[in-house]
């Protein structure tokens, strides 16, 4: 009786986390939810409100950690070929503001990294891990506020590289 309880509560857990997880499943096509979010340089960004110009959205773990300055660093580095394209473009996690604000001028960036504390846009895009942090992937959202690329597999050493490359594949216009 105790192994038929056991297996009955393993599948009823393993068909809502197919159903959590279909639900906060985003696709290329798909209307980007709406999020506003306090960044680094101390503005307030709503993503309905840059409707008209391209968005990148590039989630990643956690400040301060290997991975995650690598890519901060070849982002930042990128920065002036990126800002040729007509797009803005963030990093986001689940850190506090204090953390990303420190983790920002460490690192110098020179784009505005997002605050997702509450981490309700990382779950909407579906990027939220099961230990509370973002997963590294990056959304590309177009001008109409739709999902045109959905990066899964960023390599934080080439991820400025990449983000130029993704960029002029996208056909992002040139400012």
């Amino acid at each position: 009786m105790k192994i038929k309880n056991f297996v009955k509560s393993a599948l009823i857990s393993s068909l809502l986390m197919v159903i959590g997880s279909a639900h906060a499943s985003l696709n290329v096509g798909d209307v980007a939810p709406d999020w506003t979010l306090q960044a680094t340089d101390g503005q307030t960004y709503q993503l309905s409100e840059l409707r008209g110009k391209h968005v990148v959205l590039a989630f990643f773990p956690k400040a301060f950690t290997g991975g995650c300055t690598i890519e901060c660093k070849s982002v930042r580095d990128s920065k002036k070929q990126v800002r040729r394209f007509d797009v803005q473009f963030f990093m986001a996690s689940t850190d506090d503001l204090e953390t990303n604000k420190a983790f920002a001028a460490q690192n110098n960036a020179n784009f505005p990294i997002l605050s997702d504390s509450s981490k309700g846009v990382s779950e909407s895009y579906g990027v939220l891990a099961s230990m509370g942090f973002s997963k590294r992937w990056t959304f590309y959202i177009d001008a109409d506020g739709k999902v045109s690329k959905i990066d899964k597999d960023v390599n934080p050493r080439t991820a400025g590289r990449d983000l130029l490359k993704n960029l002029i594949a996208l056909q992002v216009p040139v400012q």
